[in-house]
């Protein structure tokens, strides 16, 4: 883990995403514990309020949860709702703006799904 303090990101996202990305893939599995606050605040050098609030957004979206005087443990079900979530702003941040672009371009919809396809089988022509 590592956080970087002069990026526009706040830090308390840069560690919930980080997180977030262990348990997707796997170095946290489902129903496991995560490191502690003061663990990651101490790794990293900064204030444990600052993590805890980066692990709160992932309480709050239900990702992870907390046993009273034992720490964090990765929810059941989190990677099914952190790969709904991805997918999601996946569609927000490249599928609505492509979309958008292609009509600008009176691209048909087999114009663009043929270009997707291109991209897929790795061709360039």
């Amino acid at each position: 883990m590592n956080v970087d303090p002069g990026a526009e990101k706040p830090i308390f996202i840069q560690i919930a995403e980080q997180i977030e990305d262990s348990i997707f893939t796997g170095i946290f599995p489902e129903e496991t514990q995560i490191p502690s606050t003061n663990e990651v605040s101490a790794l990293l050098n900064i204030n444990p309020h600052t993590v805890l609030k980066g692990m709160n957004m992932l309480v709050d979206e239900g990702i992870i949860y907390k046993r009273r005087g034992l720490g964090m443990f990765v929810r059941e079900g989190a990677v099914k709702a952190i790969r709904a979530k991805r997918q999601e702003q996946f569609y927000a941040q490249y599928v609505a703006p492509l979309i958008s672009e292609a009509k600008k371009l009176e691209m048909s919809k087999q114009s663009v799904l043929a270009l997707i396809e291109r991209g897929f089988d790795g061709g360039n022509d």
